[in-house]
């Protein structure tokens, strides 16, 4: 393993020399001036693979946060999946090679010295093959010796706070600890900030189109949003509240066409391999298409998220989140209850709703019915993350959510191949109008056989993961754990 990097002092050759003098000899290379610049997405997936990527001169490395070698095959790309790499820092610094030798004049460990610009310099022991013994007498000197301490941060670490960045990256989690007998009003103000946070994070990277999670993030902050509204709108004042669920529903639709557009491009190469080998290629007319669809639906989608209106509404919220608390509870029901007993009545209605829906679907029944569900199902879901997580037993709550889960992924699979198959009909003419369009339309008929295909799949797979999420078992427990009435 490689020891940690050392944080040295303002003449660390001379510390180098001074520490090992009488047992190693030292060579010193040519200083140079350098620029680094280190890499990670917006939410720190590469932090938390323990994962550093740096190019510098050209040349791309990645490491492990201690300096070693990553497992083999592992690659940023595949840590960050659909996340875009994007630059966390840039570093100018002055970089030393310090070779050690032993008796016989053999390298046994290389030092790099480093030097970074408003950062505190460092020490790098880079082991040789064979000289792990070596190496870490020489780490046991430099830190004895005094001039040296092990380093509590490693550069990029260093680099990113100086920068007045995260080394974590930003999250989209909501992990808001609450207490049970918390009013509800100041339960609900403490979600919605964090939820008004994870907005106001991504909505810059949604307008910059730098990475499609980013607009993927402002949007789930938003349906979160508009589900504490519904359900939780008696700690609200009804005014208000009426007239920002009606905005907040219009940011939904604005973003709607892009992120569908978004999916349909990031899944293509997936839909053409669907489609018979010999007409896949055929299919390029279709992506011509796709991407210009996407193109225009992003334009229109900025114009309305830079608008007075989009601004104001965000405004408005804040104002409305800040000061919730403060208010008077006339005309806000809910807003005194324990937090408890309104997100439990809450719940257990949104499981009743759903299960009653789930009762009266059918092989028959049209997709709508479906997409209903499914919505039901992300209200149910977000109700249990927000408030269920840190406020119920965790032996109840998370069973409950894998459920769902399996039964959100069956309606998901069912509303993108349905969505995915309309789009396709709806852009048939378009697509002909292209260079090769008559071969495309073909293929896109036999695309579409099969999108309907798995639409038919999950339908058919439907009733047995419904069955688990409704079984008697688990609405029993359900009814048990979230109905205080019968506490």
């Amino acid at each position: 393993m490689t020891p940690d990097p050392l944080i040295a002092s303002d003449r660390p050759l001379e510390d180098v020399q001074s520490a090992l003098r009488g047992w190693f000899t030292i060579t010193a290379g040519e200083a140079a001036e350098v620029e680094r610049t280190y890499y990670d997405t917006f939410d720190g997936l590469l932090y938390d693979a323990g994962l550093t990527l740096s190019i510098q001169g050209g040349v791309r490395t990645l490491t492990k946060r201690d300096g070693a070698q990553p497992e083999a095959g592992v690659t940023a790309e595949k840590v960050a999946g659909v996340r875009m790499l994007l630059v966390v820092a840039k570093v100018r610094l002055t970089t030393q090679i310090l070779n050690v030798l032993d008796e016989r004049e053999k390298t046994v460990c290389r030092i790099v010295l480093e030097t970074p610009i408003g950062l505190r310099e460092r020490a790098r022991l880079v082991p040789m093959k064979g000289y792990d013994r070596e190496r870490d007498r020489i780490h046991q000197f430099l830190v004895s010796s005094g001039a040296f301490a092990p380093a509590d941060l490693p550069l990029v670490d260093d680099a990113v706070l100086a920068a007045g960045g995260h080394p974590e990256g930003i999250r989209s989690k909501v992990e808001v600890p609450l207490r049970s007998i918390e009013r509800a009003d100041v339960a609900v103000v403490a979600v919605l900030s964090r939820l008004i946070e994870i907005m106001d994070a991504n909505l810059p990277g949604t307008l910059a189109d730098t990475d499609t999670e980013f607009l993927h993030d402002y949007r789930v902050a938003i349906r979160r949003t508009r589900t504490v509204m519904r359900e939780m709108k008696g700690v609200f004042p009804a005014a208000q509240i009426a007239r920002l669920r009606v905005e907040f529903k219009w940011l939904q639709e604005i973003t709607g066409p892009t992120r569908d557009l978004d999916v349909y491009l990031l899944e293509f190469e997936r839909l053409r391999a669907v489609a018979p080998m010999a007409m896949r290629l055929d299919l390029d007319p279709l992506l011509e298409v796709l991407k210009d669809w996407h193109q225009t639906a992003r334009e229109q989608m900025e114009v309305e998220l830079r608008s007075e209106r989009a601004h104001a509404i965000h405004e408005d919220w804040g104002r409305l989140v800040t000061l919730l608390t403060g208010l008077g509870q006339d005309g806000r029901p809910d807003a005194g209850r324990a937090i408890t007993e309104l997100s439990g009545e809450r719940i257990l209605r949104v499981h009743r709703r759903m299960v009653k829906m789930g009762r009266g679907i059918s092989a028959d029944s049209k997709p709508e019915e479906y997409h209903e569900l499914r919505k039901q199902g992300k209200e149910l879901r977000y109700l249990l993350e927000l408030f269920a997580v840190p406020l119920y037993d965790a032996d109840v709550v998370k069973p409950m959510i894998r459920a769902l889960k399996g039964l959100q992924d069956v309606l998901g699979t069912h509303q993108d191949r349905d969505v995915q198959a309309v789009t396709l009909k709806h852009l048939g003419e378009s697509v002909a109008a292209q260079p090769g369009g008559t071969a495309a339309l073909m293929a896109m008929g036999a695309l579409l056989e099969r999108l309907e295909a798995e639409a038919q799949a999950a339908r058919d797979q439907f009733a047995t993961s419904f069955a688990e999420f409704a079984s008697d078992a688990q609405r029993k427990l359900v009814d048990e754990t979230f109905n205080s009435s019968a506490a």
